[in-house]
């Protein structure tokens, strides 16, 4: 364990799936320099993320990631306090990859080695929007891996207030996208196509909408491509725009209610499908 204050920099690195990215972070929350390799045109041609081909790209790409990232910060190696990894969970030989060299650097450079869970760290981003934010917090954290409500009481104490139960809600985006042949990634291409349709024109299901913090996605999704093989002339933009308000329906209607049953502060919103526009 490390005591951080304001002139304390960490170097975090992160390959927990298909994309390799490095940071400087000044005092807990500056984020210093951030560099990202996206593998998206990897795996596009798989219309998913394929692990080997991960992996093997992380190995290629890492080190000049982290060397611009340490150029980009405008420091010294020197100056580092400590090198942060993400652990897990994530695709195992990428994750490898990541913490190998993270915890050769640190033992090169002597300084401490900091593991970080995936899932606690989407729990942390939005500090780095707005430190100011105060607890309790509910964070509705939803990504291709996870879909979950979690209550952040104090640093290191959380609650697991609900989590889907079959697919993520990122799953289901891409699961979707596949079947309506929109491209890779699937939750952008989703985004995109339903800008060109009406969220109102299909009534798809809620499941479970009413009935405690849980999530399920798996029935929806089906709907989705009963609906479509039913209906061979619908638009693609209509099948998109509804599956997509009946995903957010649902996160959003679950995420206000258990603020409400904690007492939350604020909803904080984690996760690569919290880049959706209509969330």
């Amino acid at each position: 364990m490390i005591t951080v204050d304001e002139s304390t920099l960490v170097l975090g690195i992160e390959t927990s799936c298909d994309e390799t990215a490095a940071a400087l972070v000044l005092g807990g929350d500056d984020v210093v320099s951030n560099v990202v390799s996206t593998q998206i045109d990897l795996h596009a041609e798989f219309g998913g993320v394929v692990p080997e081909v991960a992996s093997r790209a992380h190995l290629d790409v890492l080190n000049p990631v982290i060397a611009r990232a340490i150029v980009e910060g405008g420091v010294d190696e020197s100056r580092i306090d400590a090198v942060a990894c993400t652990v897990g969970p994530g695709l195992v030989g990428s994750l490898l990859v990541g913490i190998s060299a993270a915890k050769a650097l640190a033992l090169a450079w002597d300084k401490p080695f900091v593991g970080v869970n995936h899932m606690e760290a989407h729990l942390y981003a939005a500090s780095l929007e707005d430190p100011t934010l105060e607890f309790p917090l509910v964070v509705l954290l939803v990504s291709g891996g996870h879909t979950m409500l979690v209550e952040m009481r104090d640093h290191g104490r959380y609650r697991m207030l609900g989590q889907t139960i079959d697919d993520a809600a990122g799953e289901a985006f891409d699961k979707v996208a596949r079947f309506l042949e929109l491209g890779y990634p699937g939750g952008p291409a989703i985004d995109e196509a339903a800008l060109m349709g009406d969220p109102d024109a299909i009534p798809f299901p809620r499941a479970m909408k009413d009935d405690g913090l849980d999530f399920s996605f798996s029935g929806l999704k089906t709907a989705v491509m009963n609906y479509v093989r039913s209906h061979p002339d619908v638009g693609d933009g209509d099948v998109a725009a509804s599956f997509q308000m009946a995903v957010v329906d649902v996160l959003v209607h679950k995420a206000r209610r258990a603020a409400r049953e904690v007492g939350a502060t604020g909803i904080v919103i984690g996760g690569g499908v919290a880049a959706n526009s209509l969330l």
